[in-house]
Parts: C-alpha cells; sequence; structure tokens
C-alpha cells in the first residue's frame, strides 16, 4: 500500500514538471513572436519616417515657349541684265512650296538694264522652313552668278503682347456677356438698358480690335517675312582710263549745274536790269531843262 502511495507521487510529479517546462516554453515563444513582431514594426516606422524625410515629387512647371516673329533680310549683287531673270527664279521658287509655305507678298524692280537696276522681292514664309528656304535662295543666287552682300536674321519677341491681348478679350467677352444678360432680364430704366446697348456696342468693338491684333501676332509667329535684294555693283578696275572716264563724265554734270545757275540768275538778273534800265530812262526825259538866259549872264 506504502509501494502503490509513493508511485503515484512520483507521477503527479513528473506531471508537475511537464506543465511547468510547457508553461516555460510557451513563454518563451511569446517572448520570441513579440520580438519578431517589434522588429517588423520598427522596420516599417524606419520606412515610413525616410519616405516622409524624402523631397515630394513635383508637378512638371509648364513651360510656354517664346512667341518669336523672325525677318530675314538677303541681299545679292549681279549684272544688271541678270536681275530680272534671278527675281522670277526666286518668285518661281517661292510658287512651287506651295501657299501654305510660301507666299509673294511683294515684287519690284527699278532702273535701266544698263545702268544701276535694283529690285525687291518680299515673301511669307512659314516659320518652321524658313531657313531651308533661304538656303534655297542661295542656290539660285549662286547658280545666276550673284554675290551675296548681306544676309540678316532678326526677331521680336511677341509673348508678352500675345499674352496681354488675350487676356484683353477674355475680360472683355466676360463683360459683353453680363450686358447681355442684363439686357435679356430687362431689369433697369429705359435710360439704363439704352446705355447698356451703347456699352455692349463698345465692347464688342474692343472685342473685334483685339482679335485682329491677336491674329495679326499669330500670323507673324507662323510665318517668316522674307526681302530679298537685287542691286548692281560698281566694278573694281585698275584700268587707268576708268577714272579719266569718271572725271570727263562728272565734268559733264558740273557743266549742266553750271548752265542751270546761268539760267537761274538772269531769269533773276534781265528783269531787275530792266526795271532800272527804265527808271534811268525816266529821269532823264522828265528832268527840267537848264536856263539858258541865266548860263549866258554868268
Amino acid at each position: 500500500m506504502k509501494k502503490n502511495w509513493v508511485l503515484m507521487s512520483v507521477a503527479v510529479l513528473a506531471l508537475a514538471a511537464c506543465s511547468e517546462a510547457g508553461d516555460q516554453t510557451g513563454s518563451y515563444g511569446d517572448v520570441a513572436y513579440d520580438a519578431e513582431t517589434s522588429a517588423e514594426m520598427a522596420a516599417e516606422i524606419t520606412e515610413n519616417d525616410a519616405d516622409s524625410s524624402a523631397i515630394p515629387e513635383l508637378a512638371d512647371i509648364p513651360i510656354t515657349m517664346p512667341q518669336l516673329a523672325y525677318t530675314y533680310d538677303y541681299r545679292w549683287r549681279l549684272p544688271s541684265e541678270e536681275i530680272g531673270s534671278l527675281q522670277r527664279r526666286h518668285a518661281t521658287l517661292c510658287e512651287q512650296q506651295g501657299p501654305g509655305a510660301c507666299q509673294i507678298l511683294g515684287m519690284s524692280k527699278t532702273g535701266e538694264e544698263a545702268g544701276n537696276v535694283s529690285g525687291v522681292l518680299q515673301m511669307a514664309v512659314a516659320s518652321r522652313q524658313a531657313r531651308a528656304f533661304g538656303a534655297l535662295l542661295d542656290d539660285e543666287a549662286q547658280d545666276a552668278g550673284a554675290e551675296q552682300v548681306a544676309a540678316e536674321i532678326a526677331s521680336e519677341e511677341l509673348s508678352k503682347r500675345i499674352v496681354d491681348t488675350e487676356a484683353r478679350l477674355r475680360a472683355r467677352t466676360e463683360l459683353r456677356d453680363r450686358l447681355m444678360e442684363a439686357l435679356e432680364t430687362r431689369n433697369g430704366t429705359v435710360e439704363e438698358l439704352v446705355e447698356a446697348e451703347r456699352s455692349v456696342a463698345r465692347v464688342n468693338e474692343e472685342i473685334d480690335q483685339a482679335r485682329s491684333w491677336l491674329a495679326e501676332m499669330e500670323g507673324r509667329v507662323a510665318y517668316s517675312r522674307v526681302t530679298v535684294h537685287y542691286e548692281t555693283g560698281m566694278p573694281i578696275s585698275n584700268d587707268f582710263l576708268s577714272p579719266v572716264e569718271g572725271a570727263v563724265g562728272a565734268l559733264g554734270s558740273i557743266l549742266g549745274y553750271v548752265v542751270a545757275a546761268l539760267i537761274l540768275i538772269g531769269s533773276v538778273a534781265l528783269p531787275l536790269g530792266l526795271v532800272i534800265w527804265g527808271i534811268r530812262a525816266g529821269r532823264r526825259r522828265f528832268a527840267p531843262l537848264p536856263d539858258t538866259a541865266s548860263e549866258a549872264a554868268t
């Protein structure tokens, strides 16, 4: 009996020891789980702090391209008899590009074929093709034996004027809409309604003017002004007779000026001389005769 009691006590102690070991194992497992969870949370907090301290990405700032109106000016020198031909070739080259790319604005030629001849060709060329078109003009001029003496490219900034005109147009359009709304509701006296109608007419005039300005500036930006000048040059020569010929030609001009001056002087001096001669002749005719008796006594 005593032996059985001892065996039962040993079994109870063994079960107690196993339960304590299980409790300790569970607590250790909980500690390990809590440590792992804390590490993950710390990592997330660190990532969040890093994201919050980083520079935020900003949206791209809209950039408005400058609105430039370009003007191209070319000047070629060539013999007088070749100016008309080169001018026509340049005009034909413009027409071949089509009306959407090139338009002739004006064309003139002055002078005699044997003397000093000059010509001008004005064109409106699409801005994106203006530089390439200038190269085509240069090729045609070189084929004709012309010498380029000047080439200039200039531009005018129209961005501010375009933006201001657009803002003015929007403001006047809003004012016109409010005035039209007031007229439609018919709220006010007759005088107020009449004044509102006059204001609408003035605002519409300003709107049309602003639209005209805006269209003109946009056209200048879209199409560049290309002006081509043609002229004859004074040839450089080492000939001995060239200065003599120049002097003789200048002598003819000088003699012409001298004759013109004599004619001018004569046209003034001749009437003046006739007036003086007439006065003197009148004095002699009407002068009193001397007393002959008194002269004899003397």
